[in-house]
């Protein structure tokens, strides 16, 4: 009988588990296009960078990052679960451990992007698209990231 897997969140990468992380975004149709170059550079204009780790093979079985001034705002991005490991509490344990960040405690708004589907999983920690008279706008220059196209799937998995 194999043992159950213990898993970890922890900050930052290692050269290899980026490599992880491109894996786990290959999978995925809002970053299946994402090169090495780019994911280092984001990786390294990230505030913050959170890894849900295999802890005996540390094998990165998800990924968060956040971006922030660590007063006014922090915008947590690409929070994402292989899909082989969903339904595990892993992503509960990512966005936990995000909000639990103490670089975090004194930011005043925190905010995520989330496709319909996942809106449920996020109003657990109290997040809601009732932003006030705020909202959101966007310039872009991928255009999978504006109005449905109908490529993308109608519903993921949930990332817990």
């Amino acid at each position: 009988m194999d043992p159950v897997p213990r898993f970890e969140v922890r900050r930052g990468l290692t050269t290899a588990q980026v490599d992880d992380l491109l894996g786990l975004y290959a999978g995925e149709w809002w970053t299946k296009d994402r090169t090495p170059a780019d994911v280092e550079r984001m990786l390294d204009a990230s505030d913050l960078v959170f890894a849900v780790v295999e802890c005996s093979s540390g094998a990165v079985v998800g990924f968060a990052r956040v971006l922030t001034d660590r007063v006014y705002v922090a915008l947590i991005l690409d929070v994402i679960v292989a899909p082989e490991h969903r339904a595990r509490g892993l992503g509960r344990l990512l966005v936990e451990t995000i909000l639990e960040d103490s670089g975090l405690q004194a930011v005043r708004s925190i905010e995520l992007v989330c496709q319909p589907e996942h809106v449920a999983f996020y109003e657990q920690w109290g997040f809601s698209a009732c932003v006030g008279r705020s909202g959101l706008m966007r310039r872009m220059a991928d255009p999978r990231l504006g109005a449905p196209t109908g490529h993308e799937p109608s519903a993921a998995p949930p990332h817990d």
